[in-house]
């Protein structure tokens, strides 16, 4: 049937006698309301909920209402007056005593504009159930779902004020989780507006931060300088003057690595979220490329550059004593309980190769996670510096994946990011309890235990996106380690690791360590 399809649906004279009446056609329920001497018609489900419209009250105005919840709808403009989501309505023509009503559906492209209107409209209030709607509004019309993903990256990328957040860090994890089940309408929606959702919830009523204007020659060198400088500007015009140049991610990535290594920055998310920004763009396509860049750009210009404060001055002096070699690598045993500089200072000289110097490394990291002394979560009169958690450990991981995947590509950024993984060794080293029994975190089969804990995030239940995307980020980085280094000797070491982050609480509010925290700092402000 198409558009200008008319059937006929109803004896105008029944309908008038009881004012409102309900059609059936397929899985559609229609309700057609009489008005005065209009006949009006939409859908039954209310889009809230879809609790039925035939129950609700007709206003002279033509306004509906829906009883449930008080939505309001204007069956004569299409407004929704109370509520989200729009309202359907169907076109009503009279023939006689005819009731002729057009049940075609609208083409594809037309839901799909609609629902990615829809979405982007959920977002300053973050209505995540709407979100959902809205996305499988797409996947029932036979529409692409990444777009729901592209769009929510167009729209809200310049909403970040510092740039790239966990939003699209984890964006591409929960991509590659619903690959897993392709043909799982559920799973596929989930995903979605898991990515949507956290996007929304990140930028939720947040003004656009306008991104510097113009384009330039791109230079690799000049770029790296322009972010070393914290000059925006110059560096959005150089990433501009990339794409214009038809440069894909491939080609500039080498660039977003030097920068994101030039200093142990950001508790490491630098280099975390230009390797992802890399992997969404695989999966999203170039076309996604110029909003998702801007936004690591500025994250990259203001990251924190923590290797210029005391704990980690030892990391400059470090990576320029750096000595290259064929010697044995420092074993695991030697790094997890050192200092900082007693960390880095062991690297630096072993001579060692990279990559057997990154099983010491991870093996250490995996070693302290599930040596976590997680009673330090509970104190609640402990310095600002020892703020410690959960996700001082998790980040060694996420971070470590990073540095393999970024220095094989960039094999002269080896240095930089193994002794920033040893930054994090020589950090987490104080935070630890040698003496409890890890027996009952061991794994048996790790490849099968990352599978069963991914598949068990299509329902996390996690109330903040922070920690679902942790729990996304840490799996899939352990999964991807295990599997691109079979054998390890660190894989049990790390699984059991993950197992135990994933049974014990992670404590997300500290209200009475926040007050004497506050307390101590106002009374040495003088």
């Amino acid at each position: 049937m198409t558009a200008t399809e008319y059937r006929r649906v109803a004896s105008l004279a029944d309908l008038r006698n009881a004012g409102r009446k309900i059609i059936r056609d397929g899985d559609k329920q229609i309700a057609l309301f009489v008005v005065g001497d209009r006949v009006l018609a939409c859908n039954n489900r209310c889009p809230h909920e879809g609790y039925p419209l035939s129950e609700g009250t007709m206003g002279t105005n033509c306004v509906l209402t829906c009883n449930w919840h008080n939505w309001k709808f204007d069956l004569e403009s299409g407004e929704t007056l109370v509520g989200g989501d729009a309202l359907r309505r169907y076109p009503v023509r009279i023939d006689g005593d005819d009731v002729l009503l057009d049940l075609a559906d609208p083409p594809t492209a037309e839901i799909v504009t609609k629902a990615l209107d829809g979405l982007a409209d959920a977002f300053d209030r973050h209505e995540y159930d709407r979100m959902a709607r809205e996305i499988a509004r797409i996947a029932r019309a036979g529409g692409d779902i990444l777009e729901a993903v592209r769009e929510a990256i167009r729209r809200r990328h310049d909403h970040f004020e510092f740039g790239t957040s966990h939003a699209f860090a984890a964006a591409p994890d929960w991509l590659a989780l619903a690959a897993t089940a392709p043909d799982d309408s559920v799973r596929q929606v989930a995903a979605m507006t898991e990515i949507a959702g956290h996007i929304a919830w990140d930028t939720r009523f947040c003004p656009t931060y306008p991104y510097p204007e113009g384009s330039q020659a791109w230079s690799a060198d000049g770029f790296v300088a322009a972010i070393e400088a914290e000059d925006e500007a110059t560096a959005m015009r150089m990433l501009r003057g990339a794409l214009a140049q038809g440069l894909g991610f491939a080609d500039i990535a080498p660039a977003f690595y030097r920068a994101a290594l030039a200093h142990y920055q950001d508790f490491g998310h630098a280099l975390i979220y230009s390797v992802k920004a890399g992997e969404l763009i695989e999966k999203l396509g170039d076309g996604i490329a110029e909003p998702l860049l801007l936004a690591l750009t500025r994250s990259l210009v203001y990251a924190t550059r923590e290797d210029l404060i005391p704990e980690f001055r030892a990391y400059r002096p470090a990576l320029e004593s750096w000595v290259s070699g064929d010697g044995p690598a420092p074993a695991a045993e030697e790094l997890r309980r050192e200092s900082v500089a007693g960390v880095l200072n062991r690297l630096a000289g072993s001579g060692g190769q990279p990559e057997a110097i990154y099983d010491s490394l991870l093996e250490s990291a995996a070693w302290q996670m599930l040596h976590f002394d997680v009673a330090i979560q509970d104190r609640t009169d402990a310095p600002v510096g020892s703020n410690v958690n959960w996700l001082d450990f998790t980040h060694a991981i996420t971070f470590a994946n990073a540095v393999r995947i970024a220095c094989r590509s960039c094999p002269d950024l080896w240095p930089a990011g193994l002794l920033q993984i040893g930054c994090f060794l020589g950090r987490n080293s104080g935070h630890l309890d040698t003496e409890q029994d890890t027996a009952r975190w061991q794994v048996a089969d790790p490849a099968g235990f990352y599978d069963e804990k991914l598949e068990s995030l299509f329902d996390h239940a996690q109330p903040e996106y922070i920690v679902s995307a942790h729990l996304v980020k840490l799996l899939t980085a352990a999964k991807i380690e295990t599997g691109a280094r079979p054998g390890r000797p660190w894989a049990p070491v790390l699984a059991a690791s993950v197992n135990r982050f994933l049974g014990e609480p992670l404590k997300r509010k500290h209200v009475l360590r926040t007050a004497r925290q506050a307390i101590g700092f106002v009374a040495r402000e003088g």
